[in-house]
């Protein structure tokens, strides 16, 4: 059964996971934006998604571009979670995991850390 959080509090929950982000790193995200949204459509258990052009991946040419986009999969997450502790830490871990991938790590190297 998914854990019921009223949308507002859920956003809530990835302002501090992004508050969590240490200032450096904060400070060297570049061109991104983190949506939250109910589900992905084609693949409705995915809990986060980075889209975009992964900072280690940009050259001189990238200028003009939207934004990249790191988007939290509220639905997604509150059925995963089975309360709300658990959606605080699984929020947190998400917006990691996604921001990581802005940064140029890969998928794999995510779960030898542990952010899989």
């Amino acid at each position: 059964m998914p854990v019921a959080m009223p949308a507002d509090r859920f956003d809530e929950l990835v302002g501090e996971a992004l508050d969590l982000v240490p200032a450096e790193l904060a400070a060297a995200m570049d061109n991104v934006v983190v949506l939250v949204e109910p589900r992905h459509l084609d693949e409705p258990d995915l809990l986060g998604l980075y889209e975009g052009v992964a900072l280690t991946e940009r050259t001189a040419d990238y200028a003009g571009e939207l934004p990249d986009r790191i988007t939290v999969f509220r639905d997604a997450v509150l059925d995963f979670c089975d309360d709300e502790e658990e959606v605080i830490d699984e929020v947190a871990i998400t917006v990691v995991h996604e921001i990581a991938h802005h940064f140029g790590i890969s998928e794999e190297k995510l779960h030898e850390l542990g952010w899989g």
